[in-house]
């Protein structure tokens, strides 16, 4: 816990608004995208998900492959408590189904393009969804290693009809799962990493998903300041050679493949 407070520190005292930011791509996703204050009527469906989380008692057993919990003591869990703790916050859904609204491709023809996403890390779908909304043309695979979790995602999301349809479940092991890209590519246009929050599994996707970028490419890591570690990590993701453009918004670190962009690195407040 000291660690993390030491590094929000660190991070209001070297963050920046759009004011600070001199890249013409950069200053146009921090005002258009980050600091967009309309009210989405998507917004009103990622409330309603969550409410419907926060709901249910229920208990499932979780199978956890990652670094564990800082939270809970027990892998028999409450459904709505994980919400509550351990999903992704209601500021943070509406920032992400902005980034992917954001990022989708032109639509202005009658065929839209298919946008490939790929979320590492489903837990109960808060994420999902905000996924899903921000673009329904896309075609979203979201892995997750537990089954009794994914399970409870599934069972939520049908009670909201056909609107998460777009949604491939695919309950794996996700090293796994990325490495049968070796031999059969998809280029993920974004991609959403909130799986295991450690230093070496995070460089390892990191790794098996290289061969999938584009100059289009958007990759959000969440959690990069949750340890130590993991700020080693992202620090070796900023440095290395194919990566052009980052942005450190504490809870995410957002990284582009651009070569036409200079290598710069931003800490924005969002």
């Amino acid at each position: 816990m000291l660690q993390l407070i030491k590094s929000y520190l660190k991070f209001l005292w070297n963050s920046k608004n759009e004011h600070g930011v001199h890249s013409p791509f950069v200053f146009d996703l921090v005002t258009k995208c980050f600091y967009d204050k309309k009210k989405y009527a998507e917004y009103s469906i990622l409330k309603s998900y969550r409410k419907s989380l926060l709901g249910n008692t229920n208990t499932i057993d979780v199978t956890d492959f990652g670094v564990g919990s800082r939270i809970f003591k027990s892998n028999t869990r409450q459904i709505s408590k994980i919400a509550k703790t351990a999903g992704i916050s209601p500021k943070r859904a509406e920032l992400l189904f902005r980034i992917t609204k954001y990022f989708q491709p032109d639509t202005s023809d009658n065929e839209p393009e298919k946008q490939s996403i790929l979320e590492i890390g489903t837990s109960l779908g808060l994420a999902t969804s905000a996924l899903s909304l921000g673009n329904p043309n896309a075609k979203i695979t979201t892995l997750e290693g537990c089954k009794n979790t994914l399970n409870q995602y599934q069972l939520q999301s049908r009670s909201f009809g056909t609107m998460f349809n777009n949604v491939e479940c695919v309950n794996i092991e996700f090293s796994s799962h990325l490495k049968n890209y070796q031999s059969s590519i998809i280029n993920y246009q974004l991609i959403y990493f909130d799986g295991n929050h450690s230093k070496q599994a995070t460089l390892t996707y990191f790794e098996l998903l290289l061969p999938t970028i584009t100059n289009e490419t958007v990759w959000i890591f969440d959690d990069i300041h949750w340890s130590a570690a993991m700020e080693e990590a992202w620090e070796t993701i900023k440095n290395h050679p194919k990566v052009t453009v980052t942005i450190d918004t504490f809870q995410w670190g957002i990284v582009f493949f651009r070569i036409e962009q200079e290598k710069e690195h931003f800490v924005i407040r969002v």
